[in-house]
C-alpha cells in the first residue's frame, strides 16, 4: 500500500514538473511570437516609406519631364455636351410666319454638339475653345436637324478668346476673340441676345465691391459685325457694335438679392445697309423694318432691367424684368419688354425647375437678327408666352420641355412651339 502511495505520488509529480515546463514554455513561444509580429511591423512600415518615397521620386520625375513652357497643359479642361430635340411647330400664317422661310407645320428632331477646351495659361490668363453643331454658320442656333439621307454634319468655331485678368487690377477682365456674351441678362432671357450668340471683338469687365453686401458691375466691348471685304457676306459696309452697361448686386443677410442696372447699344453702319446675316439672304430682316433691300432705321438701344432672388418655403425663386428701346426708330414700333420668373433649381437628381416669361418684342425695338431664334420663330415684330419644365434625371443628365404661345403683332398670326430635350453634359 506504501509502495503504491509512493508510485502515485511520484507520478503526481511528474505532471506537476511536466505541466509546469510546458508552461514556460508557452510563455517563452507567445514571446517568441510578439518579437516576430514587432518586427515585421517594423519591416512593413519600412518598405511603405521605401515605396512612397519611390512614387514621390517617379512624380519628381515625370514632372521634371515637362517643360515650364507648357506647364498650362496640367490645367487644361474639356467640357462640352449633347443635347437631343423633338420640335413641333405649328403656325398659322400660311408659311408666312417666319423670318426664315420654314413652312407652317414642322415636325423634326434635331442634336446639339459642343466640345470645350479650356485653360489657365498661366496666373493671369485663360484662354478657351469651343466647337459647335450648326446650320450654315448661323450665329444663333447650334441646332443640326436631322435627316437628308444620314449626311455629316458641319461642325464650326463657336467660341475662340482670351482672358486677361491681370493680378494688379483685382476684378477686371479683358476678353478678346469670339468669345461668350460679356453682357448681363437677367434671368438669362433673350430679348436682345439669343442664348447661342457669340459675338466677335473685345470687351472688359470690371467687379468693384462698395461695401460687404453691395457690388458694382462695368462690362463693355467693341464687336464686328460685318465686313465689306468678305466675299460672303452680304453685308455692304463695316457694320459695328459698341456697348457699355452697369448695374449694382445687393445682397441681404437672408441670402436673397436684389439687382438692377441699365445698358446701351449702338450698331454703327447699318442704317441704310443691307441686312447684317450672310446666311439668309440680302432680303431678310427677321421682323425688322426694311425699305429698298436695306434697314430703314439705325438700331441705338437703351436697356433697363432688374431682378429678385430669395427664397420661398426653401425654395430657390427669381423675377426679372426687361425693357430695351431703339431711340433711332419711330415710337410705335421701337420699344421691347419682357417679365418673368424662375421657381426651383434643377441641379441634384431628382430636383426641378419652372421657369415662364411673356413678352412684347416690337418690329425695331432691337436687331432682329440676334434676339431669340425660337419665339416666334425668330426676330422681332412679335410677343406672346415662353413655358419650362426642367427635371434632374441623374448627374449630368437632365431632361425639359418649352412651350411657345406666341403671336405676330402687326397680323395677329398665332404661332405655337412646342420642344422636348434631353441634355447630356460632360
Amino acid at each position: 500500500m506504501n509502495k503504491l502511495r509512493m508510485i502515485c505520488g511520484c507520478l503526481l509529480l511528474g505532471l506537476v514538473f511536466a505541466c509546469s515546463a510546458r508552461a514556460d514554455e508557452i510563455s517563452d513561444m507567445k514571446k517568441q511570437i510578439a518579437d516576430m509580429q514587432a518586427r515585421l511591423d517594423q519591416m512593413e512600415a519600412q518598405q511603405k516609406k521605401v515605396v512612397a518615397e519611390e512614387v514621390n521620386k517617379a512624380v519628381e520625375q515625370k514632372q521634371a519631364k515637362l517643360p515650364d513652357s507648357i506647364k498650362w497643359v496640367e490645367n487644361m479642361k474639356i467640357s462640352g455636351d449633347l443635347r437631343y430635340r423633338y420640335e413641333g411647330i405649328d403656325s398659322r400664317s400660311k408659311g408666312k410666319w417666319s423670318s426664315k422661310g420654314e413652312s407652317d407645320s414642322i415636325e423634326r428632331n434635331r442634336l446639339r454638339a459642343r466640345v470645350g477646351i479650356y485653360d489657365k495659361i498661366n496666373d493671369e490668363v485663360d484662354v478657351g475653345f469651343r466647337l459647335g453643331s450648326g446650320s450654315n454658320g448661323d450665329p444663333v442656333s447650334t441646332n443640326q436637324t436631322e435627316g437628308d439621307a444620314f449626311s455629316k454634319k458641319p461642325i464650326w468655331l463657336d467660341q475662340a478668346y482670351f482672358d486677361w485678368h491681370p493680378k494688379a487690377i483685382t476684378g477686371f477682365d479683358f476678353i478678346g476673340g469670339k468669345m461668350p456674351k460679356p453682357f448681363y441678362r437677367v434671368g438669362d432671357n433673350q430679348l436682345i441676345w439669343d442664348d447661342d450668340l457669340n459675338p466677335e471683338g473685345l470687351a472688359v469687365k470690371y467687379e468693384m465691391p462698395l461695401s460687404d453686401s453691395l457690388k458694382a458691375y462695368i462690362n463693355g466691348g467693341g464687336f464686328w459685325v460685318g465686313n465689306p471685304d468678305n466675299p460672303d457676306t452680304a453685308v455692304a459696309a463695316s457694320t459695328s457694335l459698341w456697348g457699355i452697361q452697369g448695374y449694382l448686386k445687393n445682397t441681404f443677410e437672408n441670402k436673397s438679392y436684389l439687382l438692377g442696372g441699365m445698358s446701351y447699344y449702338t450698331y454703327g453702319h447699318i442704317e441704310d445697309e443691307p441686312n447684317v446675316s450672310s446666311t439668309w439672304g440680302k432680303n431678310s430682316f427677321f421682323g425688322n423694318t426694311s425699305s429698298g433691300g436695306t434697314y430703314k432705321y439705325g438700331y441705338d438701344i437703351v436697356e433697363g432691367f432688374a431682378e429678385y432672388g430669395t427664397k420661398i418655403a426653401d425654395y430657390p425663386v427669381a423675377v426679372y424684368g426687361d425693357v430695351a428701346y431703339n431711340t433711332d426708330a419711330p415710337g410705335s414700333i421701337n420699344n421691347a419688354w419682357l417679365i418673368g420668373t424662375t421657381f426651383n433649381k434643377a441641379k441634384d437628381p431628382g430636383s426641378w425647375q419652372l421657369g415662364y416669361n411673356y413678352r412684347e418684342v416690337q418690329s425695331d425695338a432691337v436687331v432682329g437678327q440676334f434676339n431669340d431664334s425660337d419665339f416666334n420663330g425668330g426676330g422681332t415684330n412679335a410677343r406672346g408666352h415662353w413655358f419650362n419644365f426642367t427635371y434632374q434625371l441623374a448627374k449630368n443628365f437632365q431632361t425639359g420641355l418649352s412651350y411657345f404661345i406666341d403671336e405676330n403683332i402687326t397680323t395677329n398670326d398665332k404661332y405655337r412651339r412646342l420642344q422636348a430635350d434631353l441634355v447630356f453634359k460632360f
